[in-house]
């Protein structure tokens, strides 16, 4: 049943069964006595039994047939001086055999009378002057028969590759798993792992310690690492998962990736191995293990708990590290400790731990075996036994079935994986921070968000440890409302064009007198730019709190400025080219003007003052367009305004803005400029360029008769949507753009897509619309407020 071979092959007394069912259940048959153990025990039971040390020199004989087994009752008693006597009988009611006095005794009277008795032939007599052992075959005989069992047992056993050097597992689910290990789903196993530096004969060592010599895991005489990557096999005989890993100190373009890849192992092994073959113990051997134990604390412990609860694994995976054996072999120098009697080695060991302010708290135990080796080969069985009796301690780690081993490591390789940016080489640690964190870097201050890798994934967002400074490029403040931050909320507010309560075009008439908004949900408008003719305050003295943000590749970004407005005015018009033809010029260029001047800076000369230009004194037409210099506020016409230039003392930033030919001359250089501190007039220039986009809008529809209207919608495009000659497929689906599929922009992320991706409306107050707009499913599914 178990691969062993019948049992009458191998010439076993079928009526005997075995007594010990330690690992068979007792139901196979036996075939061994042993003396000590004082019972019959079938070829599984006395292969686990012997495997431990303190059993492992029992007097053990191999049954053959008509074997007469001792007498289970008296097992040496009192009575006869604790003379053993061979059965004469077995009862089968009650599975025990008994020698005749026992029989006598037990089975004389009452029911068990009936019991059905079976009797043993009597054993042979030995020939004159001969002495013979019935059936028990000499002690050379039958250790050469266990090693030849468990050599049939290995014999069939070989290594896969695991995980390869790039992190990338190479088993793709459990049932690979278990098919590559040749074991079976309920099969309790523990895992053992052997690190050390390349060419220090790990391999060799598995295949001596757990293969008794077959070459499971490859070993090579050449220069170059036989070991890439993590590979593994299965130890039928201790009921392991056997792990052989790459060598530290290679020749590898990708060390750091390598080397996180070492922690994944030994965060799912019960027992490591650190081979080192030098005669002395090195720093790098306490440096390995202390940043190892570290790292494991800080990185691996939570993500092995969110993994016992996430799988709903019946066996939790222990946040206490695996055991730890330093395998020292020398050849020239004495073992540690051997010189220093009255000190253990356990204390020599955590001495150099703490000279190297190192700690290895995470590991359960530390342990020590050396062994001397004046002349090949090296001697592996002092390991074996050390080997043993940890694996034989449960205490802190239990087996478990190959799944739960699959999924802890499916799980740590999913989490800590990817490309280590600049490929960092760690001088000073092994296992630095940053091959565990999120490489995302704040574009504005350079800070290194603080959560593990791959966190978006389960929608944790990013964060840093530091506090962040403004960037007048990215505009990172954000206002909070001052009144819920007073009452213990945090709510945050955007300036906007109009209230949530407002329709699109009274939204657009509002602003134009009384500037932008800013509205908390709680408390409603909070501020409006233009409430009063003059002697406006700044929202931030008055109702909302500044705050400095982080920000982070991919994101939205801080649009404090949801410059829609001449977006929500296309969006307000159904027909817009039956519109653009109702309007005559003089009547837009009315509306125009007096929009310009309802939301022009304090110091632009009104546009019904302005008659001539103030360069070249031409005389303005109904049809002439009459631009403003950003920096002294005159009317110009066109040809005297072509230039640009940052104007940031004005409240217009650092981006060029139009500037009249004077004005451009007396203007400083640019790269001077950007080190100029910024005073920006928060309330006037936001509303200027907001103001900007509904009067660019007014301009575009009074000539849109000879304009495409794609061009209209371009120049009302918001900023952060992707312009319409850059979309050529759908961003959800994918299908291309044609003349029959039109085009749409979702309102919150600004992209592409067509109308069968964008069939929802939803208010987007991140951007500024308040009322329900276009948005793709994307969006949509998206938890919480847009």
């Amino acid at each position: 049943m178990n691969g062993y071979g019948s049992s009458s092959e191998k010439g076993v007394n079928t009526s005997l069964i075995c007594q010990e069912s330690y690992s068979c259940g007792g139901f196979e048959e036996a075939a061994f006595e042993c003396v000590d153990c004082k019972s019959l025990q079938c070829v599984r039971c006395e292969l686990d039994l012997h495997s431990h040390d303190r059993l492992k020199n029992h007097e053990r004989v191999q049954l053959g047939p008509g074997h007469v087994p001792y007498c289970d009752n008296c097992k040496g008693g009192s009575g006869d001086s604790g003379t053993r006597h061979r059965s004469v009988v077995r009862c089968q009611n009650c599975k025990v055999n008994l020698c005749q006095d026992c029989q006598k005794r037990t089975h004389s009277g009452g029911n068990k009378k009936k019991h059905q008795l079976t009797h043993y032939p009597p054993p042979p007599k030995p020939a004159e002057g001969n002495s013979v052992q019935t059936s028990a075959q000499p002690a050379v005989c039958i250790a050469d028969e266990i090693k030849s069992q468990k050599a049939k047992l290995l014999e069939k056993v070989s290594s896969f590759l695991l995980v390869d050097e790039n992190e990338e597992m190479q088993i793709k689910d459990e049932a690979s798993f278990m098919k590559s290990l040749s074991c079976s789903p309920d099969q309790l196993l523990k895992v053992v792992s052997i690190f050390g530096n390349t060419g220090e004969g790990k391999s060799h060592t598995l295949n001596h310690t757990f293969f008794m010599g077959r070459e499971v895991f490859k070993t090579s005489p050449a220069q170059e690492s036989c070991t890439v990557g993590v590979w593994a096999a299965f130890d039928p005989i201790h009921k392991l998962v056997v792990i052989d890993t790459e060598g530290l100190l290679g020749n590898s373009s990708k060390q750091g990736q390598r080397t996180r890849l070492l922690l994944k192992v030994l965060a799912i092994s019960d027992l490591i191995i650190y081979r080192t073959h030098a005669d002395r113990l090195h720093d790098d051997l306490f440096k390995f293990l202390g940043d190892a134990s570290d790292a494991y604390l800080k990185h691996f412990t939570k993500e092995l708990k969110a993994t016992t609860a996430r799988c709903g694994l019946d066996v939790p995976l222990s946040t206490l590290g695996p055991a730890v054996v330093i395998f020292h072999e020398t050849v020239h120098t004495k073992l540690l400790g051997s010189d220093k009697s009255s000190e253990s080695v356990d204390r020599l060991l955590l001495e150099r731990f703490r000279k190297l302010s190192r700690f290895p708290e995470a590991f359960s135990s530390v342990h020590y075996w050396g062994t001397q080796t004046l002349s090949p080969p090296t001697d592996f069985r002092g390991l074996q036994n050390k080997l043993e009796q940890l694996l034989d301690n449960n205490a802190t780690r239990s087996p478990r079935t190959p799944v739960v081993i699959f999924k802890a490591l499916q799980a740590l390789s999913e989490r800590f994986s990817g490309e280590i940016a600049g490929e960092l080489v760690a001088h000073s640690c092994f296992f630095p921070d940053e091959y565990f964190t999120c490489s995302s870097l704040c574009l504005s201050c350079g800070s290194g968000c603080k959560n593990s890798m791959n966190h978006l994934g389960e929608g944790v967002r990013h964060e840093a440890r530091h506090r962040c400074r403004y960037s007048a490029q990215y505009d990172n403040r954000i206002y909070t409302c001052k009144a819920c931050y007073e009452g213990g909320k945090e709510v945050i507010v955007v300036p906007k064009t109009s209230a949530s309560s407002d329709s699109p075009w009274m939204g657009l008439a509002k602003y134009a007198w009384s500037g932008y908004v800013i509205e908390c949900p709680n408390c409603g408008v909070i501020y409006r730019s233009r409430q009063y003719w003059y002697g406006n305050q700044d929202p931030v003295d008055t109702v909302v709190r500044t705050e400095i943000q982080h920000v982070w590749p991919g994101s939205d970004g801080f649009l404090k400025d949801n410059s829609n407005a001449a977006q929500r005015l296309l969006d307000g018009v159904n027909l817009v080219a039956q519109s653009v033809s109702e309007l005559s010029v003089k009547p837009a260029k009315a509306v125009t003007s007096w929009l310009t001047d309802q939301i022009a800076p304090a110091y632009w000369k009104p546009n019904s003052l302005i008659l001539v230009c103030h360069k070249c004194h031409t005389v303005f037409q109904d049809n002439d367009t009459k631009h403003h210099c950003r920096a002294c506020g005159e009317g110009f016409c066109d040809g005297c305004s072509s230039k640009a230039a940052p104007v940031p003392e004005r409240g217009w930033g650092l981006a060029p803005v139009r500037v009249c030919d004077v004005c451009f001359e007396q203007r400083s250089s640019y790269a001077e400029l950007l080190e100029a501190e910024q005073e920006e007039e928060e309330g006037g220039t936001l509303a200027r360029k907001v103001g900007e986009a509904v009067t660019n809008t007014f301009g575009v529809v009074v000539t849109a008769i000879d304009i495409p209207l794609g061009l209209v919608k371009d120049a009302a495009r918001p900023a952060y949507w992707v312009p319409d000659q850059d979309i050529l497929s759908c961003h959800n689906c994918q299908r291309e753009f044609t003349a029959k599929l039109s085009k749409h922009h979702c309102r919150a992320c600004g992209q592409g897509v067509c109308d069968d991706c964008s069939p929802e409306r939803r208010p987007v107050p991140s951007r500024g619309w308040d009322h329900p707009v276009r948005v793709c499913t994307s969006c949509n599914q998206k938890p919480g407020e847009l």
